[in-house]
């Protein structure tokens, strides 16, 4: 190898040590709020244990990084397979999800000591010669991670949600009183045709499920140039959105019949006014903040009560394929959806704030094959009884999402922050 391929190899170690050191590092940061018992606890079987988060995503770069790729490793605790795969069956066995809230041992101390373990050994593989294997593995186990980051604070909510006192997780903001008002909903006309999605080799980190990319055909349509908001939502719930079967699904009729929907997820009336749980404790509701934490059924009777659709999955990404990836993400610390003050016209929030449910079910793109090993259990498994989400939140890691980026989830899942932007035929 010349001096300048040598050069070039130990460049690329030392940008992906700074990356993984980088992840692991806001990991932590967004637990340390957290007591033990914040930690351990688990609020429902769709949510995991803050613990559970840190200990599973540490168990990901040891067992597919660094048991096959650094022979000197020595594992941290055997039992931590069982108690910290998640889906993994070509792995092993592992603790069932609904009762990740019973691991009470390891304590949180330990499973900071598993990390700082992991860590170590990760560096060591790192600052040698990699192959592009280990690089991809490493890629995608970052990726990984920040997945996990936005579940640490979706399941925070949900658990301090389920407290009678209602913590708040961080400190209240204060809410301007000068936002203008969003204007009213206008649709962008976006031509239609044969269009291409999904992700092309060589275009950066993607998740097999965004390949391969492959044409489409798409009619003219129009799509929102905003999100839906709370007060449009509220003349939903003030129209009878919610007891009217004509406006629903059957099989969202019924889950709302037997959960009694009456609002989204959170919201509590008090002294004739709504209020919401958010990260920040109990608020007001704010009516021109984007809703959220709706289901795929309650986003598809609002589209129908409006006289319009959700948008297709190609819909999205062939109007965000050519807008930048940048939005309203965790980083900027407020952990709320924002108001749409943007002063410019076209399509906006089209990043950030909140995940954007499309009628489009989780399925195989055309020609799609899995990863390759353990690697393959990471989503094709789950290509049945989920709808895709576009775009992010506010709970998403900064560069982690793109346009062709496929979020999935059951179209009953409310503790998300899903909320909606509407399409229409042109």
């Amino acid at each position: 190898m010349t001096s300048l391929a040598v050069a070039h190899s130990c460049g690329q170690e030392q940008a992906l040590l700074k990356r993984y050191e980088q992840v692991r590092r806001s990991t932590g940061e967004l637990v340390a709020p957290l007591s033990d018992a914040d930690a351990t606890v688990q609020s429902m079987p769709d949510a995991s244990p803050a613990k559970w988060h840190l200990a599973h995503t540490t168990w990901f770069f040891e067992a597919m990084v660094l048991q096959p790729l650094a022979p000197r490793y020595e594992v941290f605790d055997p039992a931590f397979a069982l108690l910290f795969n998640s889906y993994y069956e070509s792995l092993g066995p592992r603790h069932p999800r609904p009762r990740r809230g019973l691991i009470t041992r390891p304590d949180l101390e330990t499973v900071h000591a598993y990390r700082q373990h992991v860590d170590e050994a990760m560096s060591a593989l790192l600052e040698d010669e990699a192959s592009a294997d280990a690089r991809e593995l490493v890629e995608l186990g970052c990726q990984h991670e920040q997945q996990h980051q936005e579940l640490i604070l979706t399941d925070i909510l949900h658990l301090f949600a389920c407290n009678p006192l209602l913590p708040a997780y961080k400190a209240p903001m204060p809410r301007g009183s000068t936002v203008a008002r969003p204007p009213p909903l206008r649709y962008a006309y976006l031509q239609g045709g044969l269009r291409k999605i999904g992700q092309s080799p060589g275009q950066g980190f993607a998740f097999d499920c965004e390949t391969p990319r492959h044409p489409v055909y798409v009619a003219p349509y129009r799509l929102a140039d905003r999100l839906v908001t709370n007060r449009e939502w509220l003349e939903f719930m003030l129209d009878g959105g919610y007891d009217d079967p004509l406006l629903w699904l059957s099989d969202g009729w019924s889950v709302a019949r037997s959960e009694d929907w009456r609002a989204p997820l959170y919201w509590r009336k008090a002294e004739d006014a709504y209020w919401t749980m958010t990260l920040r404790g109990a608020q007001r509701v704010n009516p021109d903040a984007p809703v959220v934490h709706v289901s795929y059924y309650e986003a598809d009777a609002f589209a129908t009560w409006s006289g319009r659709r959700l948008p297709t999955e190609a819909e999205w990404e062939c109007a965000a394929a050519e807008l930048p990836a940048v939005g309203h993400f965790v980083d900027s610390g407020e952990l709320l959806p924002r108001p749409d003050t943007a002063p410019s016209t076209g399509l906006r929030q089209m990043f950030g704030d909140v995940w954007e449910w499309t009628r489009s079910a989780f399925s195989p793109y055309p020609g799609f094959r899995s990863a390759q090993g353990p690697a393959a259990e990471y989503n094709a498994k789950f290509m049945s009884g989920q709808y895709v989400l576009r775009g992010g939140s506010c709970v998403t890691p900064p560069g982690h999402v793109r346009p062709t980026y496929r979020n999935f989830f059951p179209p009953t899942a409310r503790w998300q922050f899903a909320g909606v932007r509407l399409a229409e035929d042109a």
